[in-house]
């Protein structure tokens, strides 16, 4: 099917006004990219000395925990399939590819006392692929797997593991920086975190909710900042590249206009985001006065001695501020917030002081998690500019979920719908936006869900051998984005409404 074809075909299922009735475009360096992660696409789990990491352990020892009981053992098996996929951002006029590294497979103890020359070729190779096809990489150093010997040790909430991540970025930034221009530290830290506290379907899966992951953040913020100082002091005058983090927020709106609701969505943005983005990105430091606070008050009530938050000194502030060339922001969805006591006692939820809901009139998707609401993506970058003196924001992943349609309207819809907000965040509110990358290039291992919720601009054939990767229609709507640089005629507002209280 044509790109014209197709854009008839969604210009009637979508609506019919462009931008709210602005023709608005992304600049000409606005970069577009699309993304993955190595445990969900590259298979090859124990192939060439790779060592386990903590999601080999999770799948095998509890294939039960997965919904389809199946697991990234072989998944698209990009690690013998890169070219595919790189021949898919070719199609779609991709600029960027942001794929992380697996850190099992460069160093299989995660220890430097053995590194793979096959992992490191491995690597080697996708890169020089993207290049030679004019696609820049964005490499994400962590991306969930951690190596399962430092998990053995105690994981993100030992502060030594800090020491681990310092060494294993200087190896990445000694044998790739001369080519990757884009670094990425960490992906979702709050979803690593939780996984040493209330979100236990997560690897490793470690029950020490309220107290687990305030000592696995400090140890990442810590281990981030390491990274950072590590790449100016000895690579960034040479390679001339830019290091960031990517954080994960949801935006929350009140649920209805009273003083509760809306402090209780200030509330738990400086909760979930500003627990990792404060200590970063303010003109201030250490983690957000609210957070401190209440964690600290709700410790002593429990009959503690010492907030279950850790301190940062003042010279940990000062070497933790500022470690940063951008910001990497993954958002999907929305909630509606009000003030209450919800989540395990004690618990970062709980710390926080709010109830989360949703508008059952939100349009859903495969997951039951992500609800289409597009309002939110632009209050969300509004908030993040206010915040933090209109940093460079790269969004880094935004997608939708459906059950692998190859006719994927659904996904058309959200890409268009958000895409148009943040348009409006650039043109309307100066937001310092600089690029848009897409969850995901190819269907994947999605975590709990298994094969059972799709994400991919192309469908993978997961049951036959040659994993085909296969053009969706999405795909053929992004690249004529991409190419025109205007979005097909839409209007988010089709979706749902910005509320009025």
């Amino acid at each position: 099917m044509s790109v014209s074809v197709l854009f008839g075909i969604a210009s009637t299922l979508i609506a019919t006004v462009q931008c709210g009735n602005n023709n608005y475009s992304f600049p000409p360096d606005f970069l577009f990219g699309a993304a993955t992660a190595s445990y969900q696409i590259e298979g090859g789990w124990n192939e060439d000395g790779k060592g386990e990491n903590i999601w080999d352990r999770l799948v095998h020892q509890h294939p039960e925990w997965i919904l389809d009981r199946q697991n990234g053992d072989v998944a698209a098996d990009s690690y013998h399939l890169y070219k595919e996929d790189v021949k898919a951002l070719k199609e779609i006029g991709m600029n960027v590819y942001r794929f992380s590294i697996a850190w099992s497979r460069i160093l299989p103890t995660g220890d430097v006392d053995k590194v793979s020359k096959k992992g490191i070729s491995y690597y080697n190779n996708l890169i020089d692929e993207l290049l030679v096809n004019d696609i820049q990489p964005m490499v994400t150093m962590y991306h969930w797997d951690l190596p399962q010997p430092l998990q053995d040790i105690g994981g993100w909430p030992n502060p030594v593991i800090a020491d681990y991540f310092e060494e294993y970025t200087r190896i990445l930034f000694t044998h790739f920086g001369d080519r990757v221009k884009w670094w990425i530290t960490f992906n979702e830290p709050l979803e690593v975190c939780t996984a040493y506290g209330t979100n236990r379907n997560y690897a490793p899966s470690i029950d020490a909710h309220g107290i687990g992951e305030y000592l696995a953040a400090h140890t990442i913020l810590h281990s981030h900042a390491r990274a950072y100082r590590l790449y100016d002091r000895i690579f960034r005058k040479k390679q001339k590249g830019r290091v960031g983090i990517t954080l994960d927020s949801d935006w929350f709106e009140p649920k209805d206009n009273t003083t509760e609701s809306r402090d209780a969505a200030e509330r738990i943005m400086q909760f979930e985001l500003g627990w990792f983005a404060h200590p970063i990105f303010s003109s201030q430091g250490d983690y957000p006065a609210v957070m401190k606070e209440r964690v600290a008050n709700n410790s002593f009530k429990e009959g503690r001695t010492r907030s279950r938050l850790p301190n940062f000194s003042r010279k940990d502030v000062e070497y933790i501020q500022g470690t940063f060339d951008f910001l990497g922001l993954n958002h999907y969805t929305t909630y509606l917030v009000s003030q209450g006591e919800a989540g395990e006692d004690p618990s970062l939820l709980r710390d926080s002081g709010v109830f989360l809901s949703r508008d059952p009139a939100w349009p859903g998707s495969a997951s039951a998690w992500l609800k289409v609401v597009p309002w939110g993506f632009r209050k969300l970058l509004v908030w993040i500019a206010k915040e933090f003196n209109n940093i460079p924001v790269f969004v880094t992943e935004n997608g939708y979920s459906d059950h692998g349609e190859l006719q994927d309207t659904n996904r058309i819809n959200y890409l268009t719908s958000y895409l148009s907000e943040l348009l409006k965040a650039l043109h309307e509110d100066d937001c310092n936006v600089i690029g848009h990358v897409t969850w995901s290039i190819i269907d994947n291992f999605e975590w709990m869900s298994g094969y059972t919720e799709k994400f991919g601009l192309y469908f993978v054939n997961f049951t036959n051998p040659a994993k085909q990767r296969i053009a969706k229609d999405s795909s053929r709507v992004m690249a004529d984005i991409i190419r025109t640089r205007h979005l097909p005629l839409q209007s988010s507002e089709s979706i749902n409404s910005v509320p009025t209280f």
